[in-house]
Protein backbone atom coordinates (compact mmCIF):
# COMPACT_ATOMS: atom_id res chain seq x y z
CA UNK A 1 0.00 0.00 0.00
CA UNK A 2 1.21 3.27 -0.41
CA UNK A 3 0.15 7.02 1.43
CA UNK A 4 -2.64 7.26 -0.88
CA UNK A 5 -6.04 7.32 0.73
CA UNK A 6 -9.57 5.68 -0.42
CA UNK A 7 -12.61 5.09 -0.57
CA UNK A 8 -14.25 2.01 1.43
CA UNK A 9 -14.64 -0.38 -2.05
CA UNK A 10 -14.76 -3.48 -3.11
CA UNK A 11 -13.30 -6.98 -4.87
CA UNK A 12 -13.32 -9.93 -7.41
CA UNK A 13 -13.84 -10.95 -11.29
CA UNK A 14 -17.31 -10.25 -12.65
CA UNK A 15 -18.65 -13.57 -13.77
CA UNK A 16 -20.55 -14.31 -17.29
CA UNK A 17 -23.79 -14.49 -15.27
CA UNK A 18 -26.18 -11.39 -14.73
CA UNK A 19 -27.84 -11.57 -11.40
CA UNK A 20 -31.60 -9.82 -10.77
CA UNK A 21 -31.15 -8.88 -7.32
CA UNK A 22 -33.75 -11.32 -4.75
CA UNK A 23 -37.14 -9.22 -4.48
CA UNK A 24 -37.52 -7.64 -8.04
CA UNK A 25 -38.24 -10.12 -9.94
CA UNK A 26 -42.00 -10.65 -11.46
CA UNK A 27 -44.27 -13.45 -9.84
CA UNK A 28 -44.76 -15.04 -13.04
CA UNK A 29 -41.07 -15.13 -13.91
CA UNK A 30 -40.20 -17.09 -10.58
CA UNK A 31 -38.85 -20.42 -9.66
CA UNK A 32 -40.76 -22.90 -8.24
CA UNK A 33 -41.11 -22.18 -3.88
CA UNK A 34 -40.46 -25.97 -3.08
CA UNK A 35 -37.03 -25.39 -1.42
CA UNK A 36 -34.09 -26.67 -1.72
CA UNK A 37 -32.49 -28.30 1.15
CA UNK A 38 -28.64 -27.88 2.36
CA UNK A 39 -27.08 -30.01 5.06
CA UNK A 40 -24.10 -28.46 6.45
CA UNK A 41 -21.30 -30.57 8.66
CA UNK A 42 -17.56 -30.27 9.21
CA UNK A 43 -16.00 -31.61 5.48
CA UNK A 44 -19.44 -31.82 3.38
CA UNK A 45 -21.70 -29.38 2.29
CA UNK A 46 -24.83 -31.62 0.64
CA UNK A 47 -27.21 -29.97 -1.25
CA UNK A 48 -30.54 -31.41 -2.55
CA UNK A 49 -30.23 -31.12 -6.26
CA UNK A 50 -27.86 -29.88 -8.42
CA UNK A 51 -29.82 -27.90 -10.81
CA UNK A 52 -32.78 -25.89 -10.59
CA UNK A 53 -35.07 -23.20 -12.57
CA UNK A 54 -33.93 -20.09 -13.47
CA UNK A 55 -35.95 -17.41 -10.67
CA UNK A 56 -36.92 -17.40 -7.46
CA UNK A 57 -34.59 -19.90 -5.71
CA UNK A 58 -34.76 -20.70 -1.77
CA UNK A 59 -32.14 -22.91 -0.05
CA UNK A 60 -33.55 -24.16 3.45
CA UNK A 61 -29.59 -24.29 5.55
CA UNK A 62 -29.52 -27.10 8.44
CA UNK A 63 -26.52 -27.26 10.03
CA UNK A 64 -25.43 -30.91 11.35
CA UNK A 65 -21.97 -29.80 12.71
CA UNK A 66 -20.37 -28.46 15.71
CA UNK A 67 -19.52 -25.13 14.25
CA UNK A 68 -21.33 -22.00 13.60
CA UNK A 69 -21.08 -22.08 9.95
CA UNK A 70 -22.37 -20.08 6.62
CA UNK A 71 -23.85 -21.23 3.18
CA UNK A 72 -22.94 -19.72 -0.26
CA UNK A 73 -24.21 -19.22 -4.13
CA UNK A 74 -21.21 -18.24 -6.10
CA UNK A 75 -21.03 -17.06 -9.56
CA UNK A 76 -19.36 -19.08 -12.08
CA UNK A 77 -16.25 -17.36 -11.41
CA UNK A 78 -16.22 -18.71 -8.05
CA UNK A 79 -15.71 -15.53 -6.43
CA UNK A 80 -18.69 -13.13 -6.85
CA UNK A 81 -21.34 -14.45 -4.19
CA UNK A 82 -24.80 -14.40 -5.48
CA UNK A 83 -26.01 -15.14 -2.00
CA UNK A 84 -25.15 -16.27 1.33
CA UNK A 85 -26.36 -16.65 4.91
CA UNK A 86 -23.97 -16.17 7.75
CA UNK A 87 -24.36 -17.48 11.77
CA UNK A 88 -26.13 -20.94 11.33
CA UNK A 89 -25.49 -22.32 14.81
CA UNK A 90 -25.35 -25.79 15.81
CA UNK A 91 -28.48 -27.89 15.24
CA UNK A 92 -29.75 -24.66 13.96
CA UNK A 93 -31.58 -23.96 10.41
CA UNK A 94 -31.62 -20.66 7.93
CA UNK A 95 -33.23 -19.84 4.49
CA UNK A 96 -31.46 -18.12 2.08
CA UNK A 97 -33.98 -16.80 -1.34
CA UNK A 98 -31.73 -15.27 -3.84
CA UNK A 99 -32.85 -14.74 -7.84
CA UNK A 100 -30.55 -16.11 -10.17
CA UNK A 101 -30.57 -16.41 -13.67
CA UNK A 102 -29.90 -19.36 -15.78
CA UNK A 103 -26.52 -20.29 -15.67
CA UNK A 104 -23.30 -21.75 -13.86
CA UNK A 105 -22.95 -21.91 -10.49
CA UNK A 106 -21.31 -23.17 -6.79
CA UNK A 107 -22.43 -24.11 -3.84
CA UNK A 108 -20.55 -24.49 -0.51
CA UNK A 109 -20.34 -24.37 2.82
CA UNK A 110 -17.78 -22.92 5.46
CA UNK A 111 -17.95 -24.88 9.28
CA UNK A 112 -16.05 -22.36 11.52
CA UNK A 113 -16.61 -19.26 9.13
CA UNK A 114 -13.19 -19.22 7.95
CA UNK A 115 -11.04 -21.27 5.59
CA UNK A 116 -11.63 -21.76 1.70
CA UNK A 117 -14.86 -23.86 2.99
CA UNK A 118 -15.74 -27.64 2.22
CA UNK A 119 -18.77 -29.56 -0.69
CA UNK A 120 -17.93 -27.14 -3.04
CA UNK A 121 -19.98 -28.24 -5.82
CA UNK A 122 -21.34 -27.59 -9.28
CA UNK A 123 -25.04 -25.93 -9.10
CA UNK A 124 -26.56 -24.96 -12.99
CA UNK A 125 -29.51 -22.81 -13.47
CA UNK A 126 -32.07 -23.65 -16.60
CA UNK A 127 -34.62 -21.88 -17.80
CA UNK A 128 -35.67 -18.30 -19.28
CA UNK A 129 -33.78 -15.06 -18.60
CA UNK A 130 -35.42 -13.26 -15.41
CA UNK A 131 -37.18 -9.59 -15.83
CA UNK A 132 -36.16 -7.39 -13.17
CA UNK A 133 -39.29 -5.42 -12.04
CA UNK A 134 -38.46 -3.43 -8.76
CA UNK A 135 -37.10 -0.44 -8.09
CA UNK A 136 -33.33 1.05 -7.78
CA UNK A 137 -33.55 1.45 -4.07
CA UNK A 138 -34.18 -2.01 -3.57
CA UNK A 139 -32.09 -3.17 -6.25
CA UNK A 140 -29.39 -1.00 -4.57
CA UNK A 141 -29.55 -2.39 -0.98
CA UNK A 142 -29.15 -5.89 -2.57
CA UNK A 143 -25.79 -4.68 -4.36
CA UNK A 144 -24.78 -3.36 -0.91
CA UNK A 145 -25.14 -6.33 1.20
CA UNK A 146 -23.62 -8.60 -1.40
CA UNK A 147 -20.17 -6.23 -1.46
CA UNK A 148 -20.42 -6.62 2.36
CA UNK A 149 -20.83 -11.07 1.74
CA UNK A 150 -17.75 -10.49 -0.23
CA UNK A 151 -15.63 -8.72 1.90
CA UNK A 152 -16.44 -11.11 4.71
CA UNK A 153 -15.51 -13.91 2.71
CA UNK A 154 -11.98 -12.71 1.82
CA UNK A 155 -11.45 -11.73 5.33
CA UNK A 156 -12.43 -15.25 6.07
CA UNK A 157 -10.50 -16.80 3.70
CA UNK A 158 -7.44 -14.50 4.53
CA UNK A 159 -7.19 -15.35 8.34
CA UNK A 160 -5.73 -19.21 8.18
CA UNK A 161 -3.79 -18.01 4.78
CA UNK A 162 -2.02 -15.74 7.04
CA UNK A 163 -1.92 -18.21 9.72
CA UNK A 164 0.03 -20.77 7.50
CA UNK A 165 2.29 -18.00 6.19
CA UNK A 166 3.36 -16.82 9.64
CA UNK A 167 4.37 -20.67 10.58
CA UNK A 168 6.33 -21.40 7.85
CA UNK A 169 8.26 -17.74 8.61
CA UNK A 170 8.51 -18.40 12.34
CA UNK A 171 9.82 -21.83 11.38
CA UNK A 172 12.62 -20.91 8.92
CA UNK A 173 10.91 -22.68 6.04
CA UNK A 174 11.33 -19.28 3.75
CA UNK A 175 10.57 -21.61 0.62
CA UNK A 176 7.04 -22.68 1.83
CA UNK A 177 6.55 -18.97 3.34
CA UNK A 178 7.81 -17.46 -0.53
CA UNK A 179 5.28 -19.64 -2.51
CA UNK A 180 2.66 -18.14 -0.26
CA UNK A 181 3.38 -14.77 0.12
CA UNK A 182 1.91 -13.24 -2.98
CA UNK A 183 -1.22 -15.64 -2.66
CA UNK A 184 -1.62 -14.73 0.59
CA UNK A 185 -1.74 -11.18 -0.08
CA UNK A 186 -4.81 -11.75 -2.85
CA UNK A 187 -6.91 -11.91 -0.53
CA UNK A 188 -6.19 -8.80 1.00
CA UNK A 189 -5.59 -6.70 -1.79
CA UNK A 190 -9.57 -7.75 -3.27
CA UNK A 191 -10.73 -5.94 0.00
CA UNK A 192 -7.89 -3.37 1.12
CA UNK A 193 -9.81 -0.02 0.97
CA UNK A 194 -11.87 -1.76 3.82
CA UNK A 195 -9.03 -1.75 6.32
CA UNK A 196 -7.59 1.95 4.72
CA UNK A 197 -10.78 3.26 6.46
CA UNK A 198 -9.68 2.41 9.79
CA UNK A 199 -7.20 4.52 10.59
CA UNK A 200 -3.79 2.57 11.29
CA UNK A 201 -5.21 -0.68 10.35
CA UNK A 202 -4.02 -0.78 6.82
CA UNK A 203 -0.66 0.48 7.66
CA UNK A 204 0.61 -1.79 10.15
CA UNK A 205 -0.47 -4.48 7.91
CA UNK A 206 0.54 -3.07 4.29
CA UNK A 207 2.90 -0.09 4.48
CA UNK A 208 5.69 -0.12 2.77
CA UNK A 209 9.18 0.68 4.62
CA UNK A 210 9.86 4.09 2.78
CA UNK A 211 5.62 5.34 3.98
CA UNK A 212 6.32 3.84 7.47
CA UNK A 213 10.02 5.60 7.68
CA UNK A 214 8.24 9.05 6.30
CA UNK A 215 5.67 8.93 9.04
CA UNK A 216 7.66 7.77 12.13
CA UNK A 217 5.64 4.94 12.11
CA UNK A 218 6.93 1.13 13.78
CA UNK A 219 7.42 -1.01 10.49
CA UNK A 220 5.40 -3.80 10.72
CA UNK A 221 3.05 -6.37 8.46
CA UNK A 222 3.33 -7.97 5.16
CA UNK A 223 6.08 -6.04 3.90
CA UNK A 224 8.59 -6.19 7.19
CA UNK A 225 7.84 -10.02 6.41
CA UNK A 226 8.70 -9.98 2.34
CA UNK A 227 12.11 -7.95 2.98
CA UNK A 228 12.82 -11.11 5.31
CA UNK A 229 12.20 -13.28 3.16
CA UNK A 230 13.84 -11.46 -0.03
CA UNK A 231 17.06 -10.40 1.68
CA UNK A 232 18.61 -8.20 -0.77
CA UNK A 233 21.72 -7.35 -2.05
CA UNK A 234 24.36 -5.58 0.34
CA UNK A 235 24.58 -2.74 -2.22
CA UNK A 236 20.94 -2.70 -2.57
CA UNK A 237 18.63 0.80 -2.33
CA UNK A 238 15.33 0.58 -1.25
CA UNK A 239 12.45 1.64 -3.13
CA UNK A 240 12.92 5.61 -2.84
CA UNK A 241 15.71 4.97 -4.91
CA UNK A 242 18.05 6.41 -2.64
CA UNK A 243 18.71 5.04 0.86
CA UNK A 244 20.72 1.77 1.47
CA UNK A 245 18.30 -1.16 1.64
CA UNK A 246 20.18 -1.83 5.51
CA UNK A 247 20.39 1.52 6.31
CA UNK A 248 18.07 1.21 10.14
CA UNK A 249 17.63 -2.40 8.99
CA UNK A 250 18.99 -5.41 9.64
CA UNK A 251 17.30 -9.35 8.98
CA UNK A 252 15.33 -10.28 12.00
CA UNK A 253 16.27 -12.64 14.22
CA UNK A 254 13.98 -16.03 15.62
CA UNK A 255 12.27 -13.82 18.14
CA UNK A 256 11.77 -10.90 16.23
CA UNK A 257 10.42 -13.08 13.30
CA UNK A 258 7.85 -14.58 16.20
CA UNK A 259 7.03 -10.99 17.01
CA UNK A 260 5.94 -9.78 13.63
CA UNK A 261 4.07 -13.01 12.93
CA UNK A 262 2.23 -12.58 16.32
CA UNK A 263 1.56 -8.77 14.77
CA UNK A 264 0.57 -9.69 11.83
CA UNK A 265 -1.92 -12.36 12.78
CA UNK A 266 -3.27 -9.93 14.82
CA UNK A 267 -4.37 -7.18 13.17
CA UNK A 268 -5.53 -9.42 11.00
CA UNK A 269 -7.90 -10.90 13.75
CA UNK A 270 -9.31 -7.51 14.41
CA UNK A 271 -10.37 -6.84 11.07
CA UNK A 272 -12.06 -10.11 10.89
CA UNK A 273 -14.18 -8.56 13.70
CA UNK A 274 -14.74 -5.11 11.85
CA UNK A 275 -15.86 -6.77 8.89
CA UNK A 276 -18.36 -9.10 11.35
CA UNK A 277 -19.68 -5.92 13.27
CA UNK A 278 -22.54 -4.04 13.51
CA UNK A 279 -20.45 -1.22 12.50
CA UNK A 280 -18.76 -2.39 8.92
CA UNK A 281 -22.79 -2.74 7.86
CA UNK A 282 -23.50 0.62 9.21
CA UNK A 283 -20.44 1.71 7.02
CA UNK A 284 -21.52 -0.15 4.15
CA UNK A 285 -25.26 0.85 4.17
CA UNK A 286 -24.09 4.73 4.68
CA UNK A 287 -21.61 4.71 1.88
CA UNK A 288 -24.34 2.99 -0.42
CA UNK A 289 -24.00 2.29 -3.82
CA UNK A 290 -21.83 5.36 -4.10
CA UNK A 291 -19.60 3.52 -2.39
CA UNK A 292 -19.20 0.67 -4.46
CA UNK A 293 -18.75 2.17 -7.67
CA UNK A 294 -16.36 4.28 -6.41
CA UNK A 295 -14.32 1.65 -5.27
CA UNK A 296 -14.13 0.12 -8.51
CA UNK A 297 -12.42 3.16 -9.42
CA UNK A 298 -10.39 3.61 -6.27
CA UNK A 299 -8.84 0.01 -6.33
CA UNK A 300 -7.91 0.99 -10.02
CA UNK A 301 -6.22 4.12 -8.59
CA UNK A 302 -4.50 1.77 -6.24
CA UNK A 303 -3.24 0.21 -9.02
CA UNK A 304 -1.96 2.85 -11.45
CA UNK A 305 -0.39 4.59 -7.94
CA UNK A 306 1.57 1.81 -6.26
CA UNK A 307 1.33 -1.70 -8.55
CA UNK A 308 2.63 -0.56 -11.93
CA UNK A 309 6.05 1.47 -11.00
CA UNK A 310 6.88 -1.99 -8.76
CA UNK A 311 7.46 -0.24 -5.61
CA UNK A 312 5.08 -2.37 -3.72
CA UNK A 313 6.70 -5.36 -4.00
CA UNK A 314 10.08 -4.22 -3.64
CA UNK A 315 12.07 -6.73 -2.77
CA UNK A 316 10.29 -9.87 -3.92
CA UNK A 317 8.84 -8.87 -7.30
CA UNK A 318 5.16 -10.22 -7.03
CA UNK A 319 4.10 -6.87 -8.03
CA UNK A 320 1.59 -8.71 -10.82
CA UNK A 321 0.08 -10.59 -7.90
CA UNK A 322 -1.34 -7.39 -6.30
CA UNK A 323 -2.23 -5.74 -9.53
CA UNK A 324 -4.08 -8.68 -10.55
CA UNK A 325 -6.25 -8.95 -7.39
CA UNK A 326 -6.93 -5.15 -7.04
CA UNK A 327 -8.25 -5.87 -10.94
CA UNK A 328 -10.23 -8.23 -9.46
CA UNK A 329 -11.63 -6.05 -6.77
CA UNK A 330 -12.28 -3.27 -9.00
CA UNK A 331 -13.99 -5.36 -11.60
CA UNK A 332 -15.80 -7.34 -8.64
CA UNK A 333 -17.46 -3.84 -7.66
CA UNK A 334 -17.84 -2.81 -10.70
CA UNK A 335 -20.13 -5.90 -11.50
CA UNK A 336 -22.54 -4.71 -8.63
CA UNK A 337 -23.87 -1.88 -10.31
CA UNK A 338 -23.10 -2.77 -13.52
CA UNK A 339 -27.00 -3.29 -14.69
CA UNK A 340 -27.66 0.08 -12.53
CA UNK A 341 -25.65 1.55 -14.99
CA UNK A 342 -27.05 -0.14 -18.19
CA UNK A 343 -30.66 1.02 -17.33
CA UNK A 344 -29.19 4.37 -17.39
CA UNK A 345 -30.68 4.94 -21.42
CA UNK A 346 -28.46 5.01 -24.10
CA UNK A 347 -25.45 6.80 -21.96
CA UNK A 348 -25.40 4.40 -19.65
CA UNK A 349 -25.08 1.50 -22.23
CA UNK A 350 -22.73 3.16 -24.06
CA UNK A 351 -20.73 4.05 -20.93
CA UNK A 352 -21.12 -0.07 -19.62
CA UNK A 353 -19.54 -0.93 -23.45
CA UNK A 354 -16.67 1.25 -22.71
CA UNK A 355 -16.01 -0.11 -19.19
CA UNK A 356 -16.49 -3.88 -20.25
CA UNK A 357 -13.87 -3.33 -22.89
CA UNK A 358 -11.51 -1.68 -21.02
CA UNK A 359 -11.67 -4.83 -18.37
CA UNK A 360 -11.44 -7.28 -21.29
CA UNK A 361 -8.13 -5.75 -22.99
CA UNK A 362 -6.57 -4.73 -19.68
CA UNK A 363 -7.35 -8.32 -18.23
CA UNK A 364 -5.97 -9.79 -22.12
CA UNK A 365 -2.62 -7.71 -21.50
CA UNK A 366 -2.13 -9.15 -18.05
CA UNK A 367 -2.42 -13.02 -18.88
CA UNK A 368 -0.21 -12.70 -21.10
CA UNK A 369 2.42 -12.76 -17.66
CA UNK A 370 0.74 -15.39 -15.99
CA UNK A 371 -2.40 -15.73 -13.51
CA UNK A 372 -3.20 -15.65 -9.74
CA UNK A 373 -3.89 -19.16 -10.09
CA UNK A 374 -0.51 -20.27 -12.12
CA UNK A 375 1.92 -17.79 -10.85
CA UNK A 376 3.02 -14.28 -12.48
CA UNK A 377 6.82 -13.73 -13.64
CA UNK A 378 8.44 -11.39 -11.59
CA UNK A 379 8.18 -8.33 -11.94
CA UNK A 380 11.70 -7.45 -13.14
CA UNK A 381 11.01 -9.02 -16.41
CA UNK A 382 8.31 -6.92 -17.42
CA UNK A 383 10.06 -4.12 -20.12
CA UNK A 384 9.46 -0.33 -19.84
CA UNK A 385 7.06 -0.79 -23.22
CA UNK A 386 5.52 -3.51 -21.42
CA UNK A 387 4.73 -1.28 -18.27
CA UNK A 388 3.76 1.72 -20.55
CA UNK A 389 1.21 -0.72 -22.52
CA UNK A 390 -0.41 -1.59 -19.07
CA UNK A 391 -0.32 2.00 -17.93
CA UNK A 392 -2.54 3.08 -21.17
CA UNK A 393 -4.71 0.19 -20.64
CA UNK A 394 -5.12 1.14 -16.95
CA UNK A 395 -5.76 5.03 -17.72
CA UNK A 396 -8.44 4.00 -20.93
CA UNK A 397 -10.48 2.09 -18.44
CA UNK A 398 -9.85 4.91 -15.36
CA UNK A 399 -11.60 7.74 -18.09
CA UNK A 400 -15.35 5.80 -18.30
CA UNK A 401 -14.94 4.74 -14.98
CA UNK A 402 -14.38 8.19 -13.05
CA UNK A 403 -18.29 8.39 -14.73
CA UNK A 404 -19.90 4.75 -13.09
CA UNK A 405 -21.23 6.68 -9.79
CA UNK A 406 -22.82 9.83 -11.35
CA UNK A 407 -23.92 7.49 -13.93
CA UNK A 408 -25.82 4.95 -11.56
CA UNK A 409 -27.11 7.81 -8.90
CA UNK A 410 -28.64 9.58 -12.37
Amino acid sequence: MTRTTRTLAGVAAVGALSLVLAGCVAKTDAASSDALTVTSTADTCEVSAATATSGNLTFEITNSGNDTTEFYLLAEDGLRIVGEVENVAPGASRTLTVTAQPGDYYTLCKPGMVGDGVGRASFSVTGDQVEATGDDAEQMQQAVDLYGSFVKDQVEKLVPAVDELTAAYIAGDDETARELFPQVRAYYERIEPVAESLGDLDPRIDYREVDAVAEGLDWTGFHRIEKDLWVPADDALNSDGQTSAYENWAPSTDAERADFAALLVSDVAELNDYVHSDDFQTALDTQGIAGISNGAIALLDEVATGKISGEEDWWSGTDLYDFAANVEGSKMAYSLVRDLAESKGDDGEALVAQIDDGYANLEADLAQYGSLADGFVNYSELTEANKRELTNLINTLAEPLSQLTVTVLS
